[in-house]
């Protein structure tokens, strides 16, 4: 496990959740209700929003992937601290998932408290959510 997950834990930024276990499906249920609205704000030219509401899927399935092993974050940047530790150095997802979260979040904050926002960004951060999502479905079914 890596330092900087060993770390976050003893400074109380990633902490022990196992009430998280029963809201999996929520998570779930919420990051495809935000998939669908992030697509429906593209097709309407809503490009700030589709990718503000994209990332917030990608969020929420990161969220249940982290409830699913009995964590719970404390800010968006140690949610991919710990996606990192308990997915991506087991082997149960790719860094490119982690990768694509990381800039999807980079977009959202570019989105929401600057105003930059592209066509572009939005339809990748969409495309980035469904993989995410698709994925998030696929480990957590198993289990």
């Amino acid at each position: 496990m890596s330092i900087e997950f060993k770390q976050a834990i003893e400074k109380k930024k990633i902490i022990k959740f196992l009430k998280g276990k029963k809201l999996i499906k929520r998570e779930l249920k919420v990051a495809k209700d935000d998939f669908s609205e992030a697509k429906d704000r593209f097709k309407n030219k809503r490009y700030k929003y589709a990718t503000i509401t994209a990332y917030y899927s990608m969020f929420h399935s990161a969220r249940a992937l982290l409830f699913a092993k009995g964590y719970r974050e404390k800010s968006h940047y140690w949610l991919i601290v710990a996606l990192q530790a308990l997915y991506v150095e087991k082997g149960l997802i790719g860094e490119s998932l982690v990768s694509d979260f990381h800039d999807a979040m980079i977009l959202r904050e570019d989105a929401d408290y600057h105003g930059k926002f592209s066509k572009e960004g939005a339809e990748v951060t969409i495309e980035s959510a469904k993989i995410f999502l698709k994925k998030a479905k696929s480990i957590l079914s198993e289990k």
